[in-house]
């Protein structure tokens, strides 16, 4: 029997805040958070969740990165530009995420303490069960990626990291997808970081 906040490919989403060319390399531990994006992006794949990516002013922070923007148009999403810092306080993606009609958010991108934190607190405010990857994730500072992982738990916001989400997901071994799910744990060792 399932927890009532335990994930379930039919009722969750992935959503990507704003891994951008330009703003990413100035993260703390940038490379583990684009590795664990492709591990979670790949790892879910079997599982066939929406996903949603956005870019803060591409016009100023450039394009999604080139690695996570290459798995998104194999999986034909589009990334929606938005000038909120909030995903939720952008139309495009508030009216996506209503018509996707799912309860469960999984969370991951930049910055924490900004985007993915105001983000996320919309999304909590509006009874979503929402599930932050704290290894795929950051800040340009630690203090402010500390601060803000706080601040989501204290406000009802699950925090966990993309293994136990893509595990959580499986729920047991002898599916299909879990087949092809630990094939990309295997070939991807998470980070200590």
């Amino acid at each position: 029997m399932r927890r009532a906040n335990q994930l379930t490919p039919d009722r969750a989403v992935l959503l990507l805040i704003d891994l951008q060319e330009k703003l990413l390399p100035l993260i703390r531990h940038h490379d583990t958070i684009v590795s664990a994006t492709h591990r979670l992006l790949d790892g879910s794949r079997p599982f066939e969740l929406p996903v949603i990516a956005t870019e803060q002013y591409p016009k100023g922070i450039g394009p999604t990165v080139e690695s996570v923007r290459q798995r998104l148009q194999a999986t034909d999403v589009n990334v929606i530009e938005k000038l909120t810092f909030s995903a939720w306080a952008c139309r495009e993606v508030r009216d996506r995420m209503l018509a996707i009609d799912r309860p469960q958010v999984i969370l991951v991108g930049i910055e924490a303490h900004v985007c993915v934190q105001q983000t996320a607190l919309d999304l909590a405010s509006r009874d979503y069960d929402v599930f932050v990857c704290a290894d795929a994730i950051g800040s340009r500072g630690r203090i402010d990626e500390e601060q803000s992982l706080a601040r989501m738990r204290q406000d009802g916001v699950w925090v966990t990291t993309v293994e136990s989400v893509l595990f959580e997901l499986c729920d047991a071994c002898d599916t299909p997808q879990f087949k092809a799910m630990i094939e990309v744990i295997k070939a991807t060792p998470p980070s200590d970081e």
